[in-house]
């Protein structure tokens, strides 16, 4: 008798629970570093703007080409004016015009910059800020002079736009940050701050950019649903179809099947006297009636329903070919069926698919080939089956019936399944052949055979 004893986890040594507040200080800085972070030049380009929306499609073909490019041209328009504001209003009294002229192109490069790098161009403008401000600044605007001011708000919005409404937020912390710390450490020598005028625009710029973000996701999981929906409502609709079509085929051919059944069964019986040949005759027209209910009603389960389960009756194989010659035979078919190789046992599918395979062949002989032979050979060759079913061109006064080539497609399709080799043609004697390879994969080899 063992004895259980229950242990209890502890935590180790110097090891402390982590309490709510650290966890989610910690979120936050996997945030901010996922966000900003983390490979923030990573070359990601603005795409195209689509052209398909209600207002786009009313223009010209000319047009619609070029306003693809429409979101690229605001941004550019953005960045010139930065830069004019930036000759404008950075400047103080003594300020040299090409440290000027500088400070406008920085400006203007950090909103160029967020059509290839947004998050990089965020960081380029946080860093020319600062200096922008200590080398332009007038006395009266701290930390923000005007062409800061611009291209700071002007950054964070593309950016925001071009990202995640978290990044939005995160890039607005950051911006706050820096100005309080700019205010607070270098901000007694100014007459004035604008921290807190920036940081409220660019809230608002910020929380409208957000909406549109909540905005355009809701209306793409709408879209989505949509689309469920629909083909949800086009498998419903593509059910009832089958189940229309299998009711109709049942009522019709099933109807006419059954009493061909019927007749071939009593019509010995209205003949006095019937030779044996003519019972047989009879017998086989209702075995394979019978047959065809069968089959009928099997194929009519799996178009009724998408659940249908087969029933257990066991599937034909090789091994039932020469019942099914049989009866070809009996239909008027004279055929042939040889076998080479070691005869083993295949898997189900290609047993399957061989014997229909077979029996369209030999039916197509039948309807085409009115009067000729034929000949099934079946070769059990190393790595697969080969079948090869042929037959001689049409004699006697039976005319061919026509086709659609609809057999020749069910075959290759059922070839094709099973990654085989097809052909299929006219012979030189004015017959017709085909020709199938199925592979089959060697049995990998058990513990007890190693």
């Amino acid at each position: 008798m063992t004895e259980t004893t229950q242990t209890q986890t502890t935590p180790a040594d110097g090891a402390r629970p982590r309490s709510p507040e650290f966890k989610l200080a910690m979120d936050a800085m996997r945030g901010l570093r996922q966000d900003l972070l983390r490979d923030p030049f990573a070359y990601r380009p603005l795409p195209q703007m689509r052209v398909d929306g209600p207002l786009t499609r009313l223009l010209p073909a000319r047009l619609r080409e070029k306003a693809v490019w429409t979101p690229h041209a605001v941004v550019v328009v953005a960045g010139l004016l930065a830069l004019l504001v930036s000759l404008a209003g950075n400047g103080s009294p003594g300020t040299d015009d090409v440290l000027q002229f500088t400070t406008g192109l920085v400006a203007l490069g950090a909103i160029l910059l967020t059509l290839v790098r947004p998050v990089g161009a965020f960081w380029v403008s946080c860093a020319a800020t600062p200096v922008t401000a200590v080398l332009g600044s007038s006395g009266g605007d701290w930390p923000w002079l005007p062409g800061s001011f611009v291209t700071h708000l002007v950054v964070l919005t593309v950016v925001a736009l071009r990202t995640r409404p978290r990044t939005a937020a995160w890039m607005w912390a950051v911006t706050a940050g820096y100005g309080f710390v700019a205010e607070v450490f270098f901000g007694s020598s100014h007459y004035g701050t604008n921290t807190l005028p920036f940081l409220f625009v660019s809230a608002l710029a910020l929380l409208l950019v957000t909406m549109w973000h909540v905005r355009h996701e809701a209306a793409r999981k709408v879209t989505a649903q949509q689309t469920v929906t629909a083909h949800e409502r086009s498998k419903r609709t593509l059910l009832e179809e089958r189940t229309t079509i299998a009711r109709e085929l049942h009522d019709v051919v099933a109807h006419h099947m059954s009493v061909v059944a019927i007749q071939a069964e009593a019509a010995p019986y209205r003949v006095e006297n019937p030779p044996p040949e003519l019972e047989y005759a009879f017998a086989v027209i209702r075995e394979n009636a019978v047959i065809a209910l069968s089959e009928l009603r099997r194929v009519l389960g799996v178009v009724r329903a998408e659940d249908y389960e087969a029933p257990d009756a066991p599937q034909p194989k090789l091994a039932d070919l020469d019942r099914l010659l049989e009866n070809v035979r009996d239909a008027g078919l004279e055929v042939e069926k040889a076998v080479t190789g070691a005869v083993r046992e295949l898997p189900q599918g290609v047993e399957l698919s061989a014997y229909r395979i077979v029996q369209e062949a030999l039916s197509n002989s039948l309807r085409h080939a009115p009067g000729a032979a034929a000949k099934v050979e079946v070769s059990y060759v190393l790595g697969g089956l080969g079948l090869r079913i042929v037959n001689g061109p049409a004699t006697g006064l039976v005319k061919p019936s026509p086709g659609a080539g609809h057999g020749i497609t069910g075959m290759q399709e059922r070839v094709t399944m099973l990654d085989g080799e097809m052909t299929a043609g006219t012979t030189d004697d004015g017959g017709y052949e085909v020709a199938v390879f199925l592979p089959v994969q060697a049995a990998a080899p058990t513990e007890d055979s190693a």
